[in-house]
């Protein structure tokens, strides 16, 4: 059996290509790696982070969309807690509504961030409680 070696991407439907990726950029500062045209139209994108440890791809499809409202489909690795700190005062100067930090059944945690359509991203240290 062949190894597998992590996720490659995660996708999720969104009702507007255009302000979902305005919304990824500005909370969680990914950038567009690939965008996906079909017929003069943008119909997705894959975003990425900085360090391209990570790869959110974006699918226009608003039927689908108002079925993962409220869902929390992703937990993005924080390394610390001071850098989830970090998240949690850049969320704050946004004034994007989340919970605070939390401790989790593992690490530390931030939910309730809530992206144009009501999908929740939780933000989870990698680090452990002592």
């Amino acid at each position: 059996m062949a190894l597998l070696g992590g996720f490659h991407h995660v996708k999720l439907p969104v009702s507007d290509v255009h302000k979902s990726l305005e919304w990824y950029r500005r909370t969680l500062g990914l950038e567009v790696e690939i965008e996906f045209v079909e017929d003069g139209v943008l119909r997705g994108v894959a975003l990425t982070d900085p360090g391209r440890t990570l790869m959110l791809a974006l699918r226009e499809e608003p039927d689908r969309t108002a079925g993962w409202y409220g869902f929390d489909p992703i937990a993005l690795a924080v390394p610390t807690l001071q850098a989830l700190h970090t998240w949690s005062d850049h969320l704050d100067t946004l004034e994007i509504s989340h919970s605070g930090i939390a401790e989790g059944s593992v690490g530390w945690l931030i939910s309730g961030i809530t992206d144009p359509d009501g999908i929740e991203i939780r933000l989870y240290t990698q680090q452990r409680r002592p």
